[in-house]
């Protein structure tokens, strides 16, 4: 968030107050003061034990039946084979499910790994995107802990959240259930936990400017308009604009003002890409979402629609701008994956119509804008969801939700690719080789993202985290 906080005691300067001034609180997640912002642009080198390299989280929200991804099973019975049917990969003997045939041409740019589970029936989305952490923080607030919360280079916040609401502003997306409400999403996708409310991930609605997306807070007693704080910070920036001489405390304010604004502002503006980039990763042609929505022509009273969106792919390409900005650890949602057929949810066959052939395209066009920047071995991919389903379909194409596999694809890092990790029993509903779960995802993670043998060294870094880091196991095929 930004703030305006009024301590007392502080002289006027130049007929501003020195009592109204920014404190960046995170831009919801950096807890500094403006002068500390340009502290750490001036910062020495960063530290050894962070790698020069990026995670782009894909989080396919409601859970994606791993059947119909990477498992097609065609020598199952019918009611438990991919309802979508299979197609080749490059990799001999493998297939994929038959809404992927892109990301097959590519099986030997990534890696699946067949058995790994969430652990967990319920959309408890916290296992999977906190890696199963004890102190209940999202990854990236995990590494933000140990980056800081803002790159030194250029003060992007190296921790943030991308929903198809900061690709489309005017977006009125409904109201599904409440584990995919907007609500829900803020509250635990950028979640600090016990780390402290200063590695809470930058999380922009796109609804009101770039401003009025912020968690914008000031004191009660002082402030209780919000258009009123707009025209304050407006008035601010016109002031500082028109002050020639700034000296001191304020004129480093305004530097960190202007480059926190400006800076992250441009790598969320989406205009500053080549047409022909946006072009490829474009997926909106992929159906219209209206007519899934409320009173569109495909809803039928099914609520969980409401945040079915056609933007993943635009989603996919801010993420990666967000990366080469400096974000070390990029959220992006996607929803709804959950097939049950029943009152709330389409079945797997419409849902995989749907969201299937869009997340094949967007992912692929982001391997492959990766692959032609020189970025795969930078910037980590990594795909998947709280749970996966059940692998035996209802008679309505509905599935439920599974806790025994879900659904993981990575992608790039310098990690181990042109892999599928592990076997399923003959049902593909369990491991049938050495499971892996969420603590395992996210030592995989952090040791991409970090240096173990650098990090031993440092010895004010969290015990918890850098446990994960240097002791746990990781994927280990992958590594």
């Amino acid at each position: 968030m930004i703030s305006i906080i009024d301590p007392s005691g502080l002289s006027r300067c130049r007929g501003f107050s020195r009592r109204q001034f920014l404190k960046v609180g995170s831009l919801g997640c950096a807890g500094l003061t403006l002068p500390r912002v340009i502290t750490d642009l001036t910062a020495a080198r960063q530290p050894s034990f962070i790698r020069d390299k990026s995670v782009v989280f894909l989080f396919l929200q409601g859970g994606p039946p791993q059947i119909e991804m990477f498992n097609p099973m065609m020598q199952a019975a019918s009611d438990v084979r991919s309802c979508t049917g299979e197609v080749a990969t490059t990799l001999p003997g493998v297939t994929f499910g038959g809404t992927f045939p892109k990301l097959a041409a590519r099986a030997d740019r990534v890696a699946i790994v067949r058995s790994y589970a969430s652990g967990t029936g319920a959309h408890e989305d916290l296992h999977s995107l906190t890696g199963n952490s004890p102190s209940q923080s999202s990854m990236g607030a995990q590494y933000a802990r140990l980056a800081g919360p803002l790159r030194a280079h250029s003060a992007m916040p190296t921790h943030s959240v991308i929903l198809p609401e900061q690709i489309q502003p005017e977006l009125k997306l409904g109201q599904p259930s409440s584990v995919f409400s907007h609500s829900f999403i803020r509250q635990h996708y950028p979640a600090p936990g016990d780390l402290g409310a200063s590695y809470r991930g930058l999380f922009l609605d796109g609804s009101k400017g770039f401003l009025g997306d912020m968690e914008l807070k000031l004191p009660s007693h002082r402030f209780e308009d919000r258009r009123l704080l707009l025209s304050q910070l407006d008035a601010l920036k016109e002031k500082l604009s028109r002050t020639s001489d700034l000296t001191g405390s304020l004129a480093v304010e305004s530097q960190a003002y202007e480059v926190l604004i400006k800076g992250i502002a441009d790598a969320f503006d989406l205009t500053k890409e080549d047409p022909g980039t946006i072009a490829r990763y474009d997926t909106s042609g992929f159906f219209r979402m209206e007519d899934w929505h409320r009173g569109g022509k495909h809803y039928n009273g099914l609520m969980n629609q409401s945040r079915i969106t056609n933007l993943l792919g635009k989603q996919m390409l801010l993420a990666r701008r967000l990366c080469e900005a400096g974000c070390g650890f990029v959220t992006v949602v996607d929803c709804c994956w959950d097939f049950h057929g029943d009152s709330n949810n389409p079945p797997t066959p419409t849902g995989m119509s749907l969201l299937g052939h869009q997340a094949d395209h967007a992912i692929t066009a982001f391997l492959d804008d990766l692959e032609q920047r020189g970025l795969s071995d930078k910037i980590l991919l990594v795909v998947t969801a709280e749970i996966g389903r059940t692998p035996r379909k209802e008679a309505n194409g509905g599935t439920g939700h599974w806790s025994q596999l879900t659904p993981l694809l990575l992608a790039g890092g310098g990690l181990n690719m042109g892999q599928v990790v592990g076997s399923t029993d003959r049902y593909g509903g369990r491991p049938a080789t050495r499971p892996y779960g969420p603590e395992h995802l996210r030592t995989t993670i952090m040791q991409t993202l970090f240096d173990p043998s650098e990090a031993r060294l440092v010895p004010e870094l969290p015990r918890e985290i850098l446990h994960a880091i240097t002791e746990s196991a990781p994927i280990q095929e992958l590594v």
